[in-house]
């Protein structure tokens, strides 16, 4: 009868075949080497120092005759300070800057080659701006310089991005601070500003009293305006009274011309008033030469 027994189990070979599995994987871990490209960067590959290729963010794997570097696309930064120039009309002129700027991503391999091997172009953009700055100051003249700021960080702006295009960066933003003359002009400019303030000041006091004085002649027009329209309406007034009067002498003179029996007919009627006043009594006292009231001997 044949014999079906399994063979004992061997443990020594097993753990030999998984130590053997463990050296492999290092191995291979150590002959083709595994790489992170971080956010915000690319990984520049090179074979014997030459590049030949861009990794993106992520995981890269590359064989052990390639190298990765990593190279920074953020945002960096460019401190220029006291930067001088000279103004259309002779004035000295100092500032800081601080420019911000990124590397565009389709050109990191052309920077790498001839500029940065890690994105930085600190060096690059301080010299640049320098060179801006002079360029643009010397297009305005000191007043200018100082009243069209705005006018002149956007002159330097495209003027500076047109520069840094020639090494793959490109400007985010410019920030001017310090702006500043020669102390010599810099007294005179508060002088001059302190005489404008001054001849403002006077000019407005002298449109105030103008004023004063514009409303006064008004308010005495008004009333002057007003007094002699109260004596024309008072002249009016004895006028029409006058005119009045005269007419009505007038109509009593040219009644009095018709005849006689007017006065006889205001007589009858000022008795005829008195007769219906009457009360019907007698007096009781009769003074001599006192009239006997009318009596009425129909009733």
């Amino acid at each position: 009868m044949a014999d079906y027994r399994v063979p004992a189990f061997d443990q020594g070979k097993l753990i030999r075949y998984v130590g053997y599995g463990v050296l492999v994987i290092l191995g291979l871990v150590f002959i083709w080497p595994f790489y992170t490209v971080p956010t915000g960067s690319r990984g520049v590959v090179t074979t014997f120092g030459a590049i030949t290729g861009i990794e993106g963010e992520g995981l890269a794997v590359l064989p052990p005759w390639r190298k990765l570097t990593i190279f920074s696309i953020r945002a960096e930064q460019a401190n220029v300070d006291n930067a001088e120039g000279s103004t259309y009309d002779q004035q000295p002129v100092k500032v800081s800057l601080t420019v911000r700027y990124s590397i565009a991503t389709d050109r990191v391999s052309e920077v790498f080659e001839k500029y940065s091997h890690n994105g930085d172009l600190s060096s690059y953009v301080e010299t640049a701006t320098q060179e801006i700055f002079k360029a643009v100051t010397a297009r305005y003249t000191a007043p200018d310089l100082i009243a069209q700021r705005a006018k002149v960080s956007g002159d330097i702006n495209q003027a500076l991005s047109e520069k840094l295009t020639k090494y793959g960066a490109q400007v985010i933003n410019i920030d001017m601070r310090n702006f500043s003359f020669s102390d010599s002009y810099m007294r005179a400019i508060n002088e001059k500003v302190t005489q404008e303030q001054l001849r403002l000041a006077a000019e407005n006091k002298l449109k105030t009293v103008e004023a004063e004085q514009k409303q006064k002649v008004a308010v005495a027009e008004a009333e002057a305006s007003a007094q002699r329209a109260r004596a024309d309406g008072e002249a009016y007034s004895q006028l029409k009274i006058a005119e009045a009067q005269a007419e009505a002498i007038k109509v009593q003179n040219s009644a009095l011309a018709q005849g006689g029996n007017v006065l006889e007919l205001r007589r009858i009627e000022v008795e005829r008033t008195k007769a219906d006043k009457w009360d019907g009594k007698l007096p009781e006292a009769i003074y001599a030469g006192a009239p006997i009231p009318f009596l009425n001997v129909s009733k």
